[in-house]
């Protein structure tokens, strides 16, 4: 069975079933006082300054996990909060172990801790507070950043001919990688697109929603272009479950993707293209600013396809074409095809 008409037979299944389960009810927040109340008007508060709905949930979630820590030692008023709690806090953080049994990165202790002294230095600002217990913690150092792997040529060819063209959905996954490669969106940004955000004529995608809210403009390409367009022309409308449905790439059950599941669905090609290093969709991300840094692309113009808001995100692939400049050194500096003799030592 196809991957189409097996996705058509899980369409029915989910229909009969009711669909997708509803969330239970949330926290009750019937007492203003405290932190829990008061987070979700700091979450408001920073909706209506224009921070994106995606960052404030993020950040919800991970002041919520310092919420139910708190409470299970009955601490749920600011005003409980010391500084040498926090500190025990910063310790469990330390401590802590996923699932695996890794630690925590210190990434991610630092944007926790950091999402404590904001909230607390707004509780002060709204006199909910008269001091902040956080604002003399000390931050885990920041280490440096680890360069970003991409794929080879060789490889992008292998992972792009995986897909069955064949079948509708196939298609459809050879359109998502095609563009995904040709213009290093981040895998929200693609599952967020649109039918009206694609300009077939101009070859260019409207990204509405990239990343802190900002919109930008790519180009496709013309082999993306392509594939597009033999997925619009010929097998949209197959998976379209909804009339009013206007996500640009459509799931087997006609409707949009997630991030998770589009991940999902990279990962899932890429171990069958025989290609085994971390990470998904922004392996395609990272591959596309490298190949077009190392064909002469200015920094610069790599950074506006990105979507970056410092030029320093973008120069990590500075370092990234270091073997490709090592080799143009080796083949045209006079000095490296001479030995010392034994006289000059």
């Amino acid at each position: 069975m196809k991957g189409f008409e097996r996705a058509r037979l899980l369409r029915g299944k989910r229909k009969a079933s009711g669909g997708r389960p509803r969330c239970g009810p949330g926290p009750d927040r019937s007492d203003v006082r405290t932190m829990a109340s008061q987070l979700e008007r700091w979450l408001e508060w920073r909706l209506a300054r224009g921070y994106s709905p995606r960052t404030t949930r993020t950040h919800g979630f991970n002041m919520a996990l310092f919420l139910e820590w708190a409470r299970e030692r009955d601490l749920v008023y600011p005003e409980q909060i010391t500084r040498s709690i926090l500190e025990s806090y910063q310790l469990y953080l330390y401590r802590y172990r996923k699932a695996d049994g890794k630690p925590l990165g210190a990434g991610t202790q630092h944007g926790r801790l950091q999402l404590l002294k904001t909230f607390f230095s707004w509780l002060c600002r709204e006199r909910l507070l008269e001091a902040n217990p956080a604002s003399e913690l000390e931050l885990p150092r920041p280490v440096s950043t680890a360069l970003p792997r991409g794929l080879s040529r060789e490889e992008i060819a292998s992972l792009l001919a995986v897909p069955d063209i064949r079948d509708p959905l196939g298609v459809r996954d050879r359109a998502i990688l095609e563009t995904l490669y040709a213009t290093g969106m981040r895998r929200r940004e693609l599952v967020m697109l649109d039918l009206g955000d694609l300009d077939r004529n101009e070859g260019l995608i409207h990204i509405r929603h990239g990343k802190g809210g900002k919109a930008r403009f790519v180009p496709v390409g013309s082999r993306a272009g392509q594939w597009l367009e033999t997925y619009l022309e010929g097998c949209r409308e197959r998976l379209l479950g909804s009339v009013g449905e206007q996500a640009l790439f459509l799931t087997g059950y006609g409707e949009r993707f997630s991030p998770n599941s589009l991940g999902n669905l990279v990962r899932q090609y890429l171990k069958a293209a025989g290609i085994d290093k971390p990470g998904c969709c922004h392996l395609l991300r990272h591959s596309c600013a490298t190949h077009m840094h190392e064909n002469g692309a200015d920094i610069r113009y790599v950074q506006q396809m990105l979507g970056h808001a410092k030029l320093d995100t973008t120069q990590v692939y500075t370092h990234v074409t270091l073997s490709a400049l090592r080799a143009v050194h080796g083949k045209t500096h006079p000095s490296c095809g001479e030995r010392i003799t034994g006289e000059e030592r």
